[in-house]
């Protein structure tokens, strides 16, 4: 099992790198997730992170692509909801990438 650790705090993760329980995230383990992949969350990151976590309270799963394109142009309108915004923020893996660092299951539908 892979771990992460923050500050004091270790966090398991599953062989995907994802969160094993869904309560350890915290904005501090986002970050260190995404510093994992490289990345640095902006307010256009947090958004969609936001948006991500609203989408799992409400449904209890992980979106797939194309079904968080069409939650986020619901919720955010058709300039962010969309394949080339989303991709360009998560490394060309939206749903997977953006369901990592919001401390979400991986998508169950994606490759």
């Amino acid at each position: 099992m892979n771990t992460l650790t923050v500050g004091e705090r270790t966090y398991e993760l599953d062989k995907d790198g994802y969160l094993v329980d869904l309560n350890d995230w915290s904005v501090d383990v986002a970050n260190a997730l995404a510093a994992a992949e490289s990345l640095e969350l902006t307010p256009a990151h947090w958004e969609i992170l936001d948006l991500l976590r609203g989408f799992y309270a409400e449904f209890q799963l992980s979106p797939a692509t194309r079904p968080l394109i069409k939650y986020t142009a619901l919720k955010l309108g058709p300039e962010k909801g969309n394949s080339l915004h989303l991709n360009k923020l998560f490394n060309g893996t939206p749903a997977k990438l953006a369901a990592k660092l919001a401390g979400l299951p991986r998508p169950t539908n994606c490759l």
